[in-house]
C-alpha cells in the first residue's frame, strides 16, 4: 500500500476534475468457483485500489463532492468468520484510516444512502459494472435495467479517471518495474527449461509459479503454445516437439497488484531452422524500430503502421510480400500476417483500465477507433505522453484460414507473394514483446533485459 496521501491526494483530483455529485467505487467480492466457499483468488477492482487502496472483498467508496465527505462502507468480520480465516490486522475503521478516510459505515447501509442521495436528486456517478454481483446491486439501489447500467455509466467519471491512471507517478513505475522483473524471471525459466517431450501445460505451471512466489500472481491467464498464429492460444497438454517454436506470452502481477506483460518466441530445439530465424528477425527489427520511434506528442497508431511497414519491408526481403511497404500498410495486405495491434496501455490492469472502454483509453473525441480488419483490434492510438507506460509487441501470424479467404477473395495480389505462402500453412507465430514507460525525450525500457536477439534466444536454450 502508498502512503496515505498518495490516496488522498488522488480523491481530491478526482474530486476537481468531477465537479459535482457523488461518485460511487464498488469494490470487488469474493467469487464461486463450483461452490460458495470454494473462490477463485481474490482481485480488487482496480479502480477502488486506485482511489481507495484497500485490498479486501467487500467494499465501496463513496466520494461525495456537494457534502465534501469521504466514506467507506464495509465491515470487520463476524466470529466465524474469524474462526475460518483469521481475524484482520486491524479493525475496519482502522484500515480506512490507513488510506486517509475517517467516516465508515456498515455495508448494508450503502443501499439506502444511495436512494437518499437519489431522493434529493443528487447526481451518482458510477463506473460500467463488469462483475455480475455488482450489476446485481447496482440496479437494485438505483433502480437501473441491468441492460442498461453501461450506458448510464459516468462518462465525466471515466474521463476524470482515465486522465489520471493514464500518467503513472514515480511510486507506480517501480511497482510496475517489480512486475516486470518478475515476468522477466518467467521468460528466461521457460527458455531454459522447455524441453522437447514436455507439455505446454508442464511450462506454464513453473511460470504460474514464479509469478505466486514473487509476491502476487498472473497478470493474465499465460499465453504459451506451439500454435503461435492463433493470437491468444493458452497452454494446452500438447506436447513440445523438436522443429516448433513455442510462444510465450505471459506476465506476473506484483503485491500491489501492478502488472507485466512480456512476449518471447524460441525454438524447441537449441536452435531456430533458418527460416524461423529469417522472420523472428524480421519481428524483432519492427519490435526495436517501434521502440525507438516512441516520443511523446506521437500518435501511437503512427508507430503501429511504422511497425507493420516493417515487417512488410521484412517479408519482401524472404519472398512472401512485394511492392512499396508503405502502399502496402495503406491498402491493408500487411494484416495477412499482422491481424492486431502493436501495444496497449499497463499498470494497474494489463490492459490498463480496459473496463472503462477503449474509446475512452486509447482514443479521443477527434481520433476515433477504427473498424477495420487489423486496426480494430489497435487498443491504443492516442497520442503518447510523459508517464505513459506501453507494450510494444509486433508479430507475425501465418493463419491458414486467413490465407484461403484472401486468396479466395484475390485480394492483395500485388502484393502477396500466394504461390509461396502455402509453404508456411503450418509456420505458426512469431511475436516479441517488451514494456516501455515514456519519458519527456523519449522512452524507457521496463525492467531488467530479457534475451531476445536470436543469437542470445538460442544461448539461453
Amino acid at each position: 500500500m502508498f502512503d496515505k496521501n498518495i490516496y488522498t491526494e488522488r480523491r481530491q483530483k478526482l474530486k476537481k476534475q468531477v465537479g459535482s455529485g457523488l461518485i460511487l467505487l464498488l469494490g470487488n467480492e469474493d467469487s464461486s468457483i463450483n461452490f460458495k466457499d470454494n473462490v477463485y483468488p481474490f482481485r480488487q477492482d482496480s479502480n477502488f485500489l486506485y482511489f481507495f487502496g484497500l485490498d479486501r472483498p467487500g467494499l465501496a467508496g463513496v466520494i461525495d463532492i456537494d457534502g465534501d465527505r469521504e466514506i467507506l462502507f464495509g465491515r470487520d468480520p463476524s466470529i466465524d468468520e474469524i474462526i475460518w480465516i483469521g481475524p484482520q490486522t486491524s479493525s475496519f475503521s482502522g484500515q480506512a484510516d490507513t488510506v486517509g478516510v475517517t467516516e465508515v459505515q456498515a455495508t448494508d447501509k450503502l443501499g439506502s444512502f444511495l436512494q437518499h442521495t437519489g431522493a434529493k436528486s443528487q447526481a451518482i456517478h458510477f463506473l460500467p459494472p463488469y462483475r455480475p454481483e455488482n450489476i446485481l446491486k447496482l440496479s437494485a439501489w438505483l433502480g437501473i435495467n441491468p441492460a442498461v447500467l453501461k450506458e448510464r455509466s459516468s462518462v465525466k467519471l471515466i474521463r476524470a479517471i482515465v486522465a489520471q491512471r493514464s500518467i503513472k507517478s514515480g511510486e507506480e513505475i517501480s511497482e510496475i518495474e517489480t512486475a516486470v522483473n518478475i515476468t522477466g524471471e518467467m521468460h528466461v525459466a521457460a527458455m531454459k527449461g522447455a524441453l522437447a517431450g514436455m507439455s505446454e501445460a508442464q511450462v506454464a505451471g513453473m511460470l504460474h509459479g514464479i509469478a505466486v512466489g514473487g509476491g502476487g500472481n498472473l497478470s493474465f491467464s499465460s499465453i504459451l503454445t506451439m500454435n503461435g498464429q492463433v493470437l491468444h492460444n493458452h497452454y494446452s497438454t500438447n506436447t513440445l516437439r523438436p522443429g516448433q517454436m513455442i510462444l510465450c506470452d505471459c506476465g506476473a502481477e506484483n503485491a500491489m497488484h501492478y502488472a507485466g506483460d512480456m512476449t518471447r518466441t524460441f525454438p524447441v530445439s537449441k536452435k531456430f531452422s533458418t527460416v524461423q530465424r529469417e522472420l523472428y528477425e524480421v519481428v524483432l527489427s519492427a519490435q526495436e524500430a517501434a521502440a525507438e520511434a516512441l516520443t511523446p506528442g506521437k500518435l501511437f497508431r503512427d508507430i503501429h503502421f511504422l511497425a507493420a511497414e516493417k515487417l512488410v519491408d521484412g517479408l519482401k526481403a524472404v519472398g512472401l510480400m512485394k511492392g512499396d511497404p508503405a502502399e502496402a500498410v495503406a491498402a491493408g495486405a500487411h494484416t495477412m500476417f499482422f491481424q492486431c495491434g502493436l501495444g496497449h496501455m499497463m499498470g494497474l490492469d494489463v490492459h490498463d483500465m480496459e473496463d472503462l472502454g477503449e474509446e475512452y483509453v486509447g482514443y479521443t473525441d477527434e481520433l476515433k477507433k477504427s473498424k477495420e480488419f487489423g486496426l480494430k483490434s489497435l487498443r491504443l492510438g492516442r497520442a503518447l505522453e510523459p508517464g505513459f507506460v506501453v507494450t510494444i509487441e509486433p508479430g507475425l501470424y501465418f493463419i491458414p484460414e486467413l490465407m484461403d479467404l484472401r486468396q479466395s477473395e484475390k485480394k492483395f495480389e500485388s502484393f502477396i507473394h500466394y504461390d509461396k505462402l502455402q509453404s508456411f500453412r503450418s509456420f505458426g507465430g512469431i511475436r516479441v514483446e517488451e514494456d516501455y514507460v515514456i519519458t519527456p525525450s523519449g522512452a524507457r525500457l521496463l525492467g531488467r533485459p530479457v534475451p531476445k536477439t536470436a543469437d542470445d534466444v538460442e544461448a539461453m536454450r
